[in-house]
């Protein structure tokens, strides 16, 4: 990999990981398109690596909001930050027994072509119709203060994690999933788009510290074996990072108050493209 499709991938990243679209999914397409050739292993490192920076830009982007999140859990005030915490920890039960025991079959999934990545995106859509249908029409919108609308509890918390765990597939959207699954149990939509954007962070860099700890003993795949550059990682990983801190304000306004239809019907189309290319 050239740091020009490196560029073109992070800048990817960055925009696509504040929509209900798939990141991953779109990084699969990009990988398609530009030809590049990685194994599975190969392709989700330097995911992860892309990950990272959009996470960092969501700390940066929502330090204020992230920052109380910290003092309250770390000096334990038990206030309201701190069970937030306690909800985004339970969150990610589910995605830690995926990456523990099923890592190398997620990665069969990687670099594998298309047609999965069609598949995973017409499952997306399809669940952000019914979501938008069932709960987010204009004459039933969930609002604070609205009846019917609620703050996630703890047992919110870990079915939306599920739905977190199962969206790390390449084309399933892990926001519009986890945002949609948030709607369906009846949660304040602008506490889901936040939530969904801060439970991420802890897998990921969790993720990210394992490989960190593989570059430095020599066994990362995708340095080894030279597929991907040292200088490629370097220029995807900045361009994820600002583009991130560039849109995510503007992104995850679009998701609290734009329709997720529109979403679905962008995803249904790319799915079908995509489908219809991989025969």
């Amino acid at each position: 990999m050239d740091w020009l499709s490196a560029l073109i991938m992070g800048i990817v990243q960055g925009l696509a990981e504040y929509l209900p679209i798939s990141s991953s999914g779109h990084l699969e397409i990009c990988r398609d398109l530009l030809g590049l050739e990685l194994s599975g292993a190969e392709s989700l490192e330097f995911d992860v690596m892309l990950h990272v920076a959009t996470v960092l830009s969501t700390i940066v982007v929502l330090w204020h909001e992230f920052k109380p999140l910290c003092v309250s859990f770390f000096t334990f005030r038990r206030d309201d930050n701190f069970n937030y915490v306690l909800k985004i920890l339970v969150s990610c039960i589910p995605v830690a027994i995926v990456g523990l025991f099923f890592k190398d079959f997620i990665e069969g999934f990687f670099g594998k072509g298309l047609g999965i990545v069609g598949i995973c995106l017409c499952v997306t859509a399809a669940l952000l119709s019914f979501a938008y249908f069932t709960r987010t029409r204009p004459q039933d919108m969930r609002r604070p203060g609205t009846p019917g609308a609620h703050s996630i509890s703890m047992l919110d918390a870990f079915i939306i994690g599920c739905s977190q765990a199962v969206a790390v597939l390449p084309g399933l959207s892990r926001s519009g999933t986890t945002i949609a699954t948030g709607i369906l149990l009846g949660d304040r939509r602008e506490e889901v788009a936040r939530f969904s954007f801060l439970m991420v962070i802890i897998p990921i860099m969790g993720e990210a510290l394992l490989d960190v700890k593989k570059m430095i003993g020599g066994e990362a795949v995708a340095v080894a074996n030279g597929e991907i550059g040292w200088l490629p990682m370097l220029v995807g990983f900045l361009a994820s990072f600002i583009v991130g801190c560039i849109a995510c304000k503007w992104m995850l306004n679009i998701v609290k108050r734009g329709k997720l239809v529109w979403f679905a019907a962008y995803c249904l189309i790319v799915g079908i493209i995509c489908i219809a290319t991989s025969f």
